[in-house]
């Protein structure tokens, strides 16, 4: 049997950054189990794609997640990501 899996490496990056908004890339890397290079390459995605801000906080990064964007697939575009990172990783009562 195959392995595979129902979320993309994108959502399981996006829920570790849900998880925990200052984490380390090699965290991240880590925990997905992808590498650091990746992991990187697909924050920049979500950051270039508006789901993601980051902000430089001294020698680190911060992230604030948009969840009130839409997927991307055509077959899932009419929800927002919001009920998948409240299903997966709740959002602080505020919102953001």
């Amino acid at each position: 049997m195959r392995d595979w899996t129902f979320l993309t490496n994108h959502t399981h990056v996006l829920l570790c950054i849900a998880a925990d908004p200052e984490i380390r890339l090699r965290s991240i890397a880590e925990q997905v189990g992808i590498t650091e290079r990746a992991a990187q390459r697909i924050v920049a995605d979500l950051v270039e794609g508006g789901y993601l801000i980051a902000e430089k906080v001294g020698r680190r990064n911060r992230y604030r997640i948009e969840p009130n964007l839409p997927f991307r697939h055509p077959v899932e575009s009419h929800a927002t990501i919001r009920p998948l990172l409240e299903l997966f990783a709740p959002l602080p009562r505020n919102g953001k």
